[in-house]
């Protein structure tokens, strides 16, 4: 049927209220009086006239005319058309030009350097991944595990001649790859239409169409189904913030300001060459409400990334003084975004309160990941995910340093830490880091090559074991030297050398396998990403070491013990304070042969000691080796033991008391007995040892006490603890 002025779904894309503009704008298969065809909708306000061009009609700018609706939209019905029918709008401008515009809601384009629209017809797609939905409704984030693995798909795995493959070739190889190395979900970078492989996809033209670079819509929600299908999910990045000023995109679509701001003090990244959306136009925020959501129902995306948030927050990012316009309050927030932000979140939530809306913000803006609430400055912005990227830039800092001087840069490890609650973090090591000549993440390693594998190991585990989500730049888990290079793929090469190269790489690989496994394994790792309950410190301060020791705690208030040693100095001897007294073992360590290791450290269970030690009544010592990180549990707990000082008075006691009762014995008892027996109440080996030495070293030995006292009993010493 014909959309009317009175339409509602028009009305509401109008008002700024819809969130799923893409089934009335765009291009979609209808039949009209009787003739199959398609009919086309597209907003441009400013526009004398516009038609529908294409291969159909010899590109001619007058031949399907179309004509408005009400609030700027445009309207035609062609008969006739196919699927993949390439297309264009002629927008005739006042002025008298007329520009050739792809259209914004298409969901299929041409492969650059082409850039007309396609006909495509959505439908028809047989998901098989409702376990994975059905999982994903049930298993919030906030207590499950998220270790994801960031994939650009153009340059993850290429041909032998180095030409990209499609989505079905990249999902033969993607899907067991990532499932083998245990990550749970992968996080694409943008697959969104765009003209410049160099932006990697982060200036969008078509926040529609998932890119023609690797095949057709079905394609790739075939790649998400079978991603879904082995449990893992997906997370795409998303831009909402700007987009560039390419002719044939949203860039002036009506010959004016349409999708931008009017002002360029608002409406312009003059670093970026880009465009600023007008987060105060109905029909802009009615677009990417949109486009949010249209990904994560379409293609049953899990997650939204969304980039460059900390650009849409401040009206003078990137602007020096004069460049920019303060809010009405005279501030520097941009209020329209704030909004816009918190009605987006508040969209998604309400529609799909289980997925990811993950904000990359880089700035200290107050409650990123907090509920909208109230609204306004006051309220969170409404994500349920922030990447952590004052961490990142603290630890990456770090690690490039000599260990000499990682002492006097202590708090890069420890700062973090402080704050790790007051937001739901992701901790990311992302493409950002390891491009323009920032080295790879093994090459940011300083020392020898061992070393350099060695403080890879160690700075995972670290990470890993951090309160936070995790992410982890493709290429990372298995050292590769390059920075990574859009243009070309990884350097699988290294892992099929047969040589001792060859075997550091296989090993650095298995390492990542290992120890996602563990990290998977453990919800000591993740139950309490978001919680003061699931952390607590031993050892924060030993910067002189370049040694940290922390707890990570499951609901239950089950610990492991993380040691890290940043330095290349073995530590052997070194103490800590364990929560409770028992037996400790190494559940993990970075120096295990099988990853390259040196097979040093605790081999060994090893028993704690009544020697208080950083507020802890029991310690534990361990043999720490250079540059290593490991993971220890008590795997046997014993009853509490009293001091010695206490113990003391108690035996004396005891013995006092034994030597009075067998003297009034003797006495009572002398009148009756023989001269010898007279000889027997204070026989001379009872003398010499009314304190053995045993007793004085274990006054309450372990089966003595397990008698008086058994385990049952021991329980409500601990029930206030859980309370």
């Amino acid at each position: 049927m014909a959309f009317t002025k009175d339409n509602e779904a028009l009305a509401q894309f109008s008002a700024g209220d819809s969130v799923r503009a893409q089934e009335f704008m765009g291009a979609h298969p209808a039949v009209r009086d009787g003739q199959e065809g398609w009919v086309f909708r597209v907003w441009a306000p400013h526009a004398k006239q516009v038609a529908v061009m294409g291969d159909f009609n010899g590109w001619s700018e007058d031949a399907n005319p179309m004509e408005p609706l009400d609030g700027g939209v445009w309207e035609v019905f062609i008969p006739g058309l196919q699927q993949y029918d390439t297309y264009k709008y002629a927008v005739h401008t006042p002025s008298g030009r007329v520009l050739a515009k792809a259209d914004p809601y298409a969901f299929h384009a041409e492969t650059r350097p082409g850039n007309a629209s396609k006909l495509y017809d959505l439908s028809g797609y047989q998901w098989g991944d409702q376990s994975w939905m059905d999982y994903r409704a049930k298993n919030p984030i906030y207590s499950r595990p998220l270790n994801i693995y960031e994939v650009h798909l153009g340059s993850w795995r290429r041909t032998g001649d180095d030409q990209m493959l499609s989505y079905r070739d990249i999902g033969k190889y993607l899907v067991p790859y990532v499932k083998e190395m245990g990550f749970t979900h992968v996080e694409l970078l943008p697959v969104t239409e765009h003209p410049l492989d160099a932006s990697w996809g982060y200036q969008c033209t078509g926040y529609f169409a998932a890119t023609s670079r690797f095949g057709t819509p079905h394609d790739f929600m075939w790649l998400v189904d079978q991603l879904h299908q082995a449990g893992i999910g997906v997370i795409l990045d998303w831009v909402p913030a700007h987009f560039p000023k390419d002719a044939f995109g949203l860039y002036e679509f009506d010959g004016e300001a349409c999708y931008e701001y009017a002002d360029p003090r608002k409406g312009e990244h003059a670093d970026w060459g880009t465009r600023v959306f007008d987060y105060g136009r109905y029909e802009v925020r009615s677009f990417l409400f949109s486009s949010a959501l249209f990904w994560l129902e379409q293609y049953h995306i899990d997650g939204l990334r969304v980039d460059a948030v900390a650009s849409m927050l401040y009206l003078d990012y990137g602007r020096q003084d004069g460049q920019w316009v303060p809010n009405v309050f005279g501030g520097h927030e941009n209020l329209e975004a704030v909004d816009f932000l918190q009605a987006l979140n508040t969209h998604i939530f309400n529609a799909h309160p289980d997925v990811m809306m993950i904000a990359e913000e880089s700035t200290a803006w107050p409650r990123v990941s907090h509920p909208v609430g109230e609204g306004g400055l006051e309220g969170g912005l409404g994500f349920n995910l922030k990447w952590n990227m004052g961490w990142m830039n603290d630890i990456l800092h770090y690690i490039k340093l000599d260990p000499y001087f990682r002492q006097y840069n202590h708090k890069d490890i420890t700062f973090s830490f402080f704050y790790a609650f007051s937001e739901n973090f992701v901790l990311p090591l992302s493409h950002d880091e390891v491009v323009h000549m920032k080295g790879s993440l093994i090459n940011k390693m300083p020392g020898t090559d061992e070393e350099k594998y060695a403080g890879v190991r160690a700075f995972y585990t670290y990470m890993l074991t951090h309160p936070g989500k995790k992410l982890l730049m493709m290429g990372s888990e298995f050292g590769q030297w390059n920075e990574w290079h859009y243009e070309h793929s990884l350097d699988w090469h290294l892992l099929d050398m047969d040589n001792e190269d060859g075997e550091r790489h296989r090993k650095l690989q298995a390492f990542f396998k290992a120890v996602n496994a563990f990290y998977l394994e453990h919800p000591e790792l993740w139950e309490l990403d978001f919680s003061w309950e699931g952390f607590e410190w031993i050892e924060a301060d030993d910067n002189q070491a370049n040694t940290i020791a922390f707890l990570r705690k499951d609901k239950k208030g089950n610990p492991l013990v993380v040691v890290c040693n940043f330095s290349p100095v073995d530590r052997t001897g070194y103490t800590i304070g364990v929560p409770a007294a028992g037996t400790y073992t190494c559940l993990f360590s970075t120096d295990d042969p099988a990853f390259g290791g040196a097979g040093r450290g605790d081999q060994a269970p090893v028993k704690s000691q009544y020697n208080p030690c950083h507020g802890k009544e029991q310690s534990i010592t361990l043999a720490l080796p250079p540059m290593s990180a490991a993971v220890y549990k008590c795997t046997r707990k014993f009853p509490p033991r009293r001091k010695k000082a206490e113990a003391a008075p108690k035996a004396e006691k005891a013995a006092k008391g034994t030597k009075s009762k067998k003297t009034a014995l003797a006495a009572k008892g002398s009148k009756k007995l023989p001269a010898k027996a007279e000889k027997a109440p204070l026989p001379k080996k009872a003398e010499k040892a009314p304190l053995p030495r045993k007793a004085e070293k274990a006054p309450l030995p372990r089966k003595a006490e397990k008698a008086p006292v058994p385990a049952k009993a021991e329980k409500p010493a601990k029930s206030p603890k859980k309370a």
